[in-house]
């Protein structure tokens, strides 16, 4: 599988993302927020996390205008399979690629740490090598996670499957973490060709670091 990771002025998590596929044993490309055309051969585009831009005006708002996006939003348009990891979720609902919209963390801190993840829906190519109901565990390292959609919205999304990961406890019991609707982590569109999580898989796939649970999240586009 061929990965193409974006680059742009603040990113700062592509490193990991490239090594974590690598490990993975995919062939991956950097690409620079000025180049248009993605490659003809990618198979899966990641927005990696990071602070695009320094986060001014809105978390991924300005980012969303790079040049690359106009590739991306085709790419995906086209049915092509796109991830964004935290500042790349961000990046992706700023872009109308995703439902719903990022925002400031309740507790208007920075919040980092492992944190417990319940698996809501893994009928989708990212997912996939999951369970319903299984509760994973990885880092999550952000200032605007606090996802919202309004009402009418979200009960679509989770008529549709959208819903994909929820902040829990240990036990899968839901936890308020950043004030994120329903506590929700992780999105996709309803075409389930496009994935937004805040959480980042790519830091955990080393036993060193705590939990190799991101390896199972990433092996989904395997298939």
């Amino acid at each position: 599988m061929r990965v193409a990771i974006l680059r742009f002025p603040g990113t700062n998590c592509e490193f990991d993302t490239q090594y974590s596929f690598e490990k993975l044993g995919h062939s991956v490309e950097l690409i620079w927020h000025k180049e248009e055309p993605l490659p003809s051969d990618t198979d899966l585009v990641v927005v990696p996390g990071g602070f695009s831009y320094g986060d001014y005006l809105r978390s991924g708002s300005i980012a969303r205008f790079s040049p690359v996006m106009k590739a991306v939003i085709a790419y995906a348009k086209q049915g092509g399979r796109v991830l964004g990891i935290c500042n790349g979720f961000q990046i992706l609902t700023e872009a109308g690629l995703l439902p719903g919209a990022l925002k400031r963390n309740n507790n208007l801190h920075f919040i980092s740490k492992i944190q417990h993840l319940k698996v809501v829906n893994s009928d989708n190519t990212f997912l996939n090598q999951c369970d319903d109901g299984e509760v994973l565990s990885i880092p999550i390292a952000h200032a605007d996670g606090n996802y919202y959609i309004d009402d009418e919205k979200l009960s679509e999304m989770e008529e549709n499957g959208q819903v994909l990961l929820r902040y829990s406890d240990v036990n899968g019991e839901r936890v308020v973490v950043n004030g994120s609707v329903t506590s929700i982590a992780g999105v996709c569109n309803k075409q389930k060709n496009v994935f937004g999580l805040m959480p980042h898989p790519e830091r955990a796939l080393e036993n060193i670091l705590g939990s190799i649970d991101g390896i199972k999240m990433l092996k989904g586009f395997d298939s």
